[in-house]
């Protein structure tokens, strides 16, 4: 038998039930994104998947003749070869000490002949990039101890196979960059301090 308190405590169950339903129906102010019809805003930071990967990069140069004028006292003598592979093309440096601005003459040749015999010269790879340093002078003129000439064979390069160094001759210090497959993409700058003659390759 049921007692005045058993029924007022199941009307009030059953009021509680009812409001819960009603809120559910119409939304609360308190619950972004229910009942607005518009999406909650995405606060997350995406993933960024676009980055560039290594080895993306694009390296802007030409194949054609590149030269420019030494300048000051062309008394330089060529030091040290280093080859130092990039992300998208191999730099090739000519390290120099003595006096002026180095000048240069870059091409790719048919054939690597050494400058003072005319001897052909072997070079690693398919095509052959000559370089030749003007502004150089002998060391007994410029005070400066050349570098001795042993080839570069770089390790992890994606272009250059093998540099071969042929020292000074006339004022013109001049090597040969092997490079693999067909002639690709070249530039060519200058640095201070030190002096270097710096000429990237593409992959």
């Amino acid at each position: 038998m049921r007692t005045r308190h058993h029924r007022q405590l199941w009307a009030g169950v059953a009021a509680a039930a009812l409001a819960l339903v009603v809120a559910g129906c119409g939304g609360g102010s308190g619950m972004p994104g229910y009942g607005t019809g518009t999406p909650t805003e995405d606060t997350s930071t995406p993933t960024d998947d676009a980055s560039p990967t290594e080895g993306s990069a694009t390296f802007e140069g030409g194949t054609a003749l590149d030269t420019a004028e030494p300048g000051g006292d062309q008394l330089l003598t060529v030091t040290d070869v280093v080859v130092e592979p990039q992300d998208g093309f191999d730099r090739v440096i000519f390290t120099l000490d003595g006096s002026g601005t180095p000048g240069w003459r870059v091409e790719y040749v048919d054939e690597a002949l050494d400058p003072g015999k005319g001897d052909v010269v072997e070079v690693a790879g398919d095509a052959v990039l000559q370089v030749v340093v003007l502004g150089t002078a002998m060391p007994m003129d410029s005070g400066v101890e050349e570098y001795e000439g042993t080839p570069v064979v770089p390790d992890g390069a994606g272009s250059v196979e093998d540099v071969v160094y042929r020292f000074v001759f006339e004022g013109q210090t001049t090597a040969f960059v092997g490079v693999a497959g067909e002639a690709k993409p070249f530039a060519v700058s200058v640095e201070q301090d030190p002096t270097r003659l710096v000429v990237d390759v593409g992959h």
